[in-house]
């Protein structure tokens, strides 16, 4: 979304300094049996065709970075396949006219190859590559289009690297611009629904004006970053980064306020970061941390009260060395790190769940936000994602319920005894888990199973027993998101030659068909600015 030249120009500004440096230690490390070609053909190949677009570091320019971390997701025969034949729709070329098949295949394991050490971005790298477009503020302050735009939905399509910006009512496209690559997390909205904010897999923050249609700015928060978040004032944006170990701040305009480093309290360790939310209620963001065992609460109320890290006679005598409450890490120690979380409706408590125990012994837990301890474990086998979770009201309690990634299982859980009400058995695992407040069902997928992700599992919340099903034979069917008013249920055909499916949300019959590249998600705009019951927050 930024002009090539401007993105050279940070390129250079952001990377020269360190990138000779490292090329060195890393092109020393490189394995000599990168297939037929030698191991300075290699360096030289990537030098002379992909560094422009990628980086000198690989650290990702106009193109994305080409890192481990950062390729997690494309497994390499699919990064051969792009190297060879290019990427439709966007400025990545094939170069399978240009190199033999030896140097295809040294270059698509080079780039899986660790970068060592370890690049670095730092405070100054984040600032340089800020850049904004000159007069947003003068832009007109009502939408430039025709549509409810508190039914918009914003839909990322993972297959071109996209975005269309689609009406809830008509169900028609307003609108469709190119995206960063791997974009990751869901978007995040500004509570008047006018900036939406999107994070990429490989650092970068895009702020989109959706009544004008336009991009305000971009920075890049780190090299691989997780996700982001959005304060419920809409004044403050968080990242949460893979590499380096960071969560980075920044204002509402994306300018840097301040970094931390994810690292234990006594300096020795530092951990990526799993996940950052906003948990508006409590005005703060909640944060995980995949290799220490602790979740941060950082608060972004100017009068939150005083930190004080462990154990305090009489904290009201000023006992202790706090530290400032506003903008401040209030650590809650752990037994193990969690991955991933969601909150009560009350946001007291963040549900979440570590790695799976080598004994199959339940490995979700709940954390009271408030007394900063684990008061629960959740009875749920395999691999809960927990961050897929919903919440609603079953026989008088309220109840949450989970996909699983490795069984083919809902486990639904009463949220005042923390014990399991229900396991209810679907196709096979999944990865997302909707529904409405306005409607009794659920919708879940099990694009996790080969045999069953073609297939959307619908659920009574009532009787907790599955009612109904919706296939696309062949394809994978996943990712539900319903309008403002619960009325229609959108899904999504996870296909580069995919399409978004309305479904009526009470008869489940198809209403709608648009085709679209591979939809990975999409996201109402009501919903996600009013924490709807049922949708991701």
């Amino acid at each position: 979304m930024i002009a090539n030249k401007t993105l050279n120009g940070l390129l250079r500004a952001g990377l020269a300094a360190t990138a000779i440096s490292l090329m060195a230690s890393a092109w020393a490390q490189a394995p000599a049996s990168l297939g037929a070609a030698p191991q300075r053909t290699v360096t030289q190949l990537y030098q002379q065709h992909c560094a422009a677009c990628h980086g000198e570091q690989r650290l990702g320019g106009m193109g994305p970075a080409l890192l481990p971390e950062s390729l997690a997701r494309l497994k390499k025969p699919e990064a051969l396949a792009v190297i060879r034949d290019g990427r439709p729709a966007t400025q990545m070329a094939g170069f399978g006219a240009q190199l033999s098949e030896a140097e295809l295949k040294a270059l698509g394991e080079w780039i899986y190859t660790p970068v060592s050490p370890a690049p670095r971005w730092a405070d100054a790298d984040i600032r340089t590559s800020r850049v904004e477009t000159a007069g947003w503020k003068d832009w007109p302050a009502k939408p430039q289009w025709r549509a409810d735009p508190m039914n918009l939905f914003i839909v990322v399509e993972g297959g071109d690297h996209h975005v269309s910006l689609l009406d809830g009512d008509k169900f028609e496209v307003i609108h469709r611009f190119p995206s960063r690559f791997a974009l990751h997390g869901g978007p995040k909205f500004t509570p008047d629904g006018r900036y939406v904010f999107f994070g990429s897999r490989d650092g970068w923050i895009t702020k989109f004006d959706l009544w004008n249609l336009k991009t305000v700015a971009e920075v890049r928060a780190g090299i691989n970053m997780r996700n982001i978040a959005v304060s419920g004032d809409g004044q403050w944006v968080m990242a949460a980064n893979y590499l380096p170990h960071t969560l980075a701040l920044f204002d509402a305009d994306l300018n840097l306020v301040k970094t931390y480093e994810a690292r234990t309290q006594d300096g020795a360790r530092t951990s990526r970061v799993s996940a950052v939310y906003d948990a508006e209620p409590r005005k703060s963001f909640v944060i995980a941390l995949k290799d220490i065992a602790e979740i941060w609460e950082i608060s972004y109320d100017r009068q939150a009260p005083p930190i004080y890290d462990g154990f305090v006679h009489d904290y009201k005598m000023a006992e202790g060395l706090p530290k400032d409450g506003f903008l401040g890490v209030r650590r809650t120690p752990l037994a193990e790190p969690l991955d991933d979380f969601f909150f009560s409706p009350n946001y007291a408590y963040a549900l979440g769940a570590s790695r799976p125990h080598d004994d199959g012994s339940p490995s979700g837990q709940v954390v009271n936000l408030d007394a900063r301890r684990k008061i629960a474990t959740l009875p749920i086998a395999g691999m809960p994602h927990l961050g897929s979770g919903i919440t609603f009201d079953h026989g008088g309690r309220r109840v949450m319920a989970s996909p699983n990634l490795k069984d083919g299982r809902i486990s639904v859980i009463d949220m005042q005894t923390w014990q399991l009400v229900k396991d209810i058995e679907t196709p096979g695992p999944g990865f997302f888990m909707r529904s409405h407040e306005a409607t009794p069902y659920a919708w879940v997928d099990s694009m996790m199973s080969p045999k069953a992700k073609d297939t959307l599992t619908i659920l009574d919340k009532r009787t907790l027993a599955p009612v109904a099903q919706v296939r696309e034979p062949g394809k994978t069917l996943a990712h539900i998101e319903f309008t403002k008013d619960g009325r229609y249920a959108l899904a999504s055909v996870w296909e580069n030659d995919g399409a978004l499916v309305v479904y009526d949300a009470s008869t489940f019959k198809e209403v709608k068909r648009l085709p679209m590249k591979k939809p990975v998600g999409k996201y109402n705009v009501f919903n996600k600015i009013t924490r709807s019951e049922g949708t991701s927050h």
